[in-house]
């Protein structure tokens, strides 16, 4: 019991199910599993150890929040081992998962059409699951939803970046169909190379605002006392005109 749950409170975080920061309700939690609060709690302190969620004393379990750096850090450990995986699937994969492969895709474009990131996430984790499994290395695939999971609790929106990585998965189909591994390979090193891009450029745009955040904060004393002394001054003309009168 205390495994199922646990891999049900993973396939939550898996598909976007609580954001960075928001505090878990593990009652709620347990009245939707229909199990009670000790299975969910065990997972909770699993998660807690793997550095997906944080207990806080005297406030209760919150979502991690994972900064950026890591993040792109977690990719490109992710990256190698997508690729290995990739090369291991296109020697060993059999027809019947390439099969629920291709039938990722039409729900995933669905996903994009809609711009909904949580089913998305969901098919994609699937997706790259998939491709794990075709490998035939179970420590493999645990290993990749270990990291997976470590990366969702960041803020950043990849909506922007669906259509490349779908068109990724395309490519990594194919290649996995024609039994190529160098095709496979290239194909999930791109697409890697455009998650670490997106998360970069987010990390940038973050800097930056930050910085304009300090730059207004010095200068807000400053044109506090400026407003203040034209204020002083702008009194100080109209005491003389009206001592002229």
């Amino acid at each position: 019991m205390n495994e199922k749950v646990y891999r049900a409170i993973k396939k939550m975080i898996a598909i976007h199910r609580f954001q960075p920061g928001l505090r878990l309700n593990a009652e709620k939690i347990a009245r939707e599993l229909g199990v009670s609060r000790t299975p969910v709690w065990e997972s909770i302190r699993r998660l807690g150890q793997e550095g997906i969620v944080q207990n806080i004393p005297n406030r209760g379990v919150f979502m991690a929040e994972t900064p950026l750096e890591r993040v792109v850090e977690m990719i490109e450990a992710r990256g190698v081992l997508d690729k290995f995986a990739g090369r291991m699937a296109a020697d060993r994969i059999s027809d019947s998962i390439l099969k629920q492969l291709r039938q990722c895709l039409p729900d995933q474009l669905r996903a994009i059409e809609r711009a909904d990131i949580s089913l998305y996430s969901s098919l994609d984790f699937r997706f790259h699951g998939l491709i794990y499994e075709a490998s035939g290395n179970s420590y493999l695939k645990e290993l990749f939803e270990s990291i997976t999971l470590q990366t969702l609790p960041a803020r950043m929106q990849i909506l922007s970046i669906l259509p490349l990585l779908y068109l990724d998965h395309q490519e990594i189909i194919q290649g996995l169909a024609d039994r190529d591994p160098d095709r496979v390979e290239e194909a999930l090193a791109h697409h890697t190379e455009i998650v670490i891009a997106h998360v970069k450029k987010l990390m940038q745009s973050a800097n930056e605002r930050e910085e304009m955040v300090r730059q207004i904060r010095m200068k807000a004393p400053y044109i506090d006392r400026l407003k203040k002394r034209n204020r002083v001054t702008e009194g100080n003309l109209k005491s003389r005109e009206i001592n002229k009168q």
